[in-house]
């Protein structure tokens, strides 16, 4: 590192000036006052804060120097200088004017690109690097001075703009700003399987000690890993994401940005960030030294990193972190569907794969029949590499196909949006009784305006020519809940999953005339101005129930 000798002496003289004269016991003068305040002010911002985490911003290619003097009169005075990088690498010195012979140094914790410690100086020279250092891992020097001296510290970014992090401490009885590390500081995984991957770690000293204050963060990407907490903020920051100062505060609901998602689940807290390069995902997990990351993708390289977090201070302190590949994702199965019998599809969303059923008739006319139960879901029918059907699922939908004997069917489904849907699938020879109910035209509920009052509601819906159970239920809403209420309803589930007090009745009914196979039912018993959820369920000969849109009526506020 190449340094101006200039830039040093200049304020070096100054300084000393003004360490000579805060030594002095005499009384000062007005003068003497004056000379020492202006130089103070001076000079104030380039003084490192002793005991302090101090922040410090470098523009590209422009050193940055700061200063520090150990007090005389302490015998083998003690000091320790931690230096965070919050992005990229950058070069770094620690220089002495008038160095004893008698200075000891070292540097503690690896994970160095370069250095280079100089032990001892020549007696001629005034001012002499005791360290240098260039990289981005966290480094920490430890060093000890036999009588007073001045100290300059140099910072510079080859690289781009950035910054840093600087802590000074020349107490050493007080305890530790930074959690500490075991021994052996490194992430071990013990178990990787399709969509998990298991990591464990040793305990650090600081957990065991203070069991409240301290907790364990973990820092899951597909990119690389962060040698500190500093570093993996800034990458995240610069791919479009706000973040709070410290992951170890930033878990919190009202902090939260719209590209970041909060989950609680076992007293563990996660975020997942939704960057251009992936998901970024911060977990923390108290004081646990083993987890398991779970919902990952197949065959895919993620790398991990663990940070003890001190949660009264926002200090961490970074393990030394590892990286796994998930196993490669099966090859999808072929589910064999049996005549007559109903199979219950869950799909994924995120994976937009398709999910394989196979039928072999053993008739020439087969009847497909498909129940959406959550979602949207598109279905493929193939037969001997034809497209015989492609569409999307709304509701009930039968397909009807003729072949030969022995034909083989396979039907492809998969969810058309980002959440999972679900669908029940049922196949059955065409001369036997569909396991599903008869259909009306519509499955649509019907409300009367001008039949609404202050405590009733009258429906209505359409039947079938069959003689068939329908079940009518309510449930009282906010506005806020209708739309949430209405997305999240499981379409297949029956009068089984609902409160008993939310039953309003059953009853039977069929026509021969479809014209006339409609029926209405009048609640009564409701609250003025209230939002409802009515719900009717069609009960077939089978058991199997079919459940019509859900329909919201408010009752008059005024009668």
């Amino acid at each position: 590192l190449k340094m101006s000798w200039f830039w040093f002496y200049l304020p070096l003289h100054l300084l000393t000036a003004a360490c000579l004269c805060h030594s002095i016991q005499a009384p000062t003068t007005g003068s003497q006052h004056s000379f020492k305040s202006d130089l103070f002010n001076f000079y104030h911002s380039l003084i490192l804060a002793d005991g302090k985490e101090t922040t410090i911003h470098l523009l590209k290619d422009i050193p940055k120097r700061y200063y520090f003097v150990l007090e005389e009169g302490r015998a083998l005075a003690p000091f320790t200088i931690t230096v965070t990088p919050c992005d990229v690498p950058i070069e770094w010195s620690i220089l002495v004017h008038k160095a004893p012979a008698s200075f000891l140094g070292k540097a503690v914790q690896g994970g160095r690109d370069t250095q280079e410690v100089s032990n001892s100086q020549k007696a001629t020279s005034m001012v002499s690097t005791i360290f240098n250092y260039k990289g981005n891992s966290v480094e920490t020097y430890v060093g000890m001075s036999s009588h007073s001296a001045l100290y300059m510290l140099e910072f510079l970014s080859t690289e781009r703009d950035t910054h840093i992090t600087v802590y000074l401490t020349t107490d050493t009885t007080s305890g530790h700003l930074y959690p500490e590390l075991p021994l052996d500081p490194r992430i071990d995984v013990i178990g990787i399987g399709h969509t998990t991957v298991t990591l464990t770690w040793k305990h650090s000293p600081s957990v065991l000690q203070h069991r409240e204050g301290i907790q364990y963060c973990l820092l899951v990407n597909e990119k690389h890993n962060y040698k500190s907490l500093c570093a993996a903020e800034t990458a995240i920051r610069s791919s479009g994401m706000k973040l709070p100062p410290s992951l170890g505060l930033s878990l919190s609901p009202y902090l939260l940005e719209p590209q970041q998602v909060m989950i609680l689940s076992n007293s563990e807290l996660s975020i997942i960030n939704k960057v251009s390069s992936g998901e970024v995902r911060q977990i923390c997990m108290g004081t646990k030294n083993i987890y398991t990351v779970p919902n990952l993708s197949p065959s895919t390289q993620y790398y991990f990193d663990v940070f003890v977090v001190n949660l009264l201070t926002n200090a961490s302190a970074a393990y030394t972190g590892t990286f796994a590949r998930t196993l490669e994702e099966p090859e999808p199965k072929i589910v064999e569907m049996k005549d007559g019998k109903v199979i219950q599809v869950v799909l994924d969303g995120k994976k937009q794969k398709f999910y394989s059923l196979q039928y072999q008739a053993r008739h020439r006319k087969v009847q497909f029949a498909f129940q959406l139960c959550r979602g949207q879901v598109r279905v493929h029918i193939t037969k001997n590499g034809k497209t015989l059907a492609s569409e999307n699922i709304l509701g009930m939908r039968y397909l009807s196909l003729k072949g030969k004997l022995l034909d083989t069917y396979l039907v492809q489904l998969r969810s058309t949006e980002e959440s999972n849907s679900s669908v029940k699938v049922q196949v059955s020879s065409h001369f036997q009784k569909p396991l599903f109910p008869l259909l009306p035209e519509s499955l649509k509920i019907k409300s009367f305006s001008k039949l609404r009052s202050c405590n009733s509601v009258t429906i209505a819906w359409l039947g079938t020519q069959e003689q068939s159970k329908y079940c009518v239920y309510k449930k009282r809403i906010e506005e806020e809940q209708v739309w949430m209420e209405l997305r999240s309803t499981d379409r297949c589930s029956g009068p089984e999953s609902r409160h008993k007090s939310e039953k309003v009745l059953c009853k039977y009914f069929y026509d021969i005339n479809l014209q006339r196979a409609v029926t209405t039912e009048t609640i009564k018993g409701l609250d003025a101005g209230t939002l409802y959820l009515f719900d009717v369920y069609l009960i077939g000969p089978s058991g199997i129930p079919v459940r019509y849109h859900s329909k919201v009526v408010k009752t008059r506020k005024n009668c």
